[in-house]
């Protein structure tokens, strides 16, 4: 069940942009993604047959978060993890962009906005990940 204090908190942080944001938001959004692919049947199948590390460096604000996606589920938490898929870096602006659906990544990556190491594919998949996400949280925002 997703939570409806956390979906209107981040609907109102996403409303007010990205450049409002604090970095700490990332671990809600991710929290709300993990309780969204926990009901959403596409978000569901594509986290499926994924087996993804991502390490996500905030340049600007000397913090750093991880998330796995594996077998369906996903898991985050705050500070480095063991052999990331690939780890992005970007500033807090560019990340939350990113995770608010303003930003999309492959344009922020050819401009220089993010840095990627480690598997573009898998970066890509990411990207899609969070798409359906913004996507079954549209719906959800409309219920509010």
């Amino acid at each position: 069940m997703v939570d409806k204090a956390l979906l209107k908190e981040i609907k109102e942080k996403i409303d007010a942009g990205a450049a409002a944001s604090d970095v700490n938001d990332t671990l809600k959004v991710y929290e709300l993604f993990k309780q969204v692919a926990e009901e959403n049947d596409d978000l569901k199948e594509e986290l499926e047959d994924m087996d993804i590390t991502i390490q996500m460096n905030i340049t600007d604000a000397d913090a750093k978060f991880w998330l796995k996606a594996k077998e369906g589920t996903m898991e985050f938490g705050e500070g480095t993890v063991d052999n990331p898929s690939f780890t992005f870096s970007a500033t807090k602006e560019v990340g939350a962009g990113m995770l608010f659906g303003e930003v999309d990544a492959t344009s922020a990556y050819m401009a220089g906005d993010i840095t990627v190491e480690g598997n573009l594919q898998d970066a890509m998949a990411f990207q899609e990940i969070i798409e359906l996400a913004l996507e079954a949280l549209e719906d959800m925002f409309e219920d509010l």
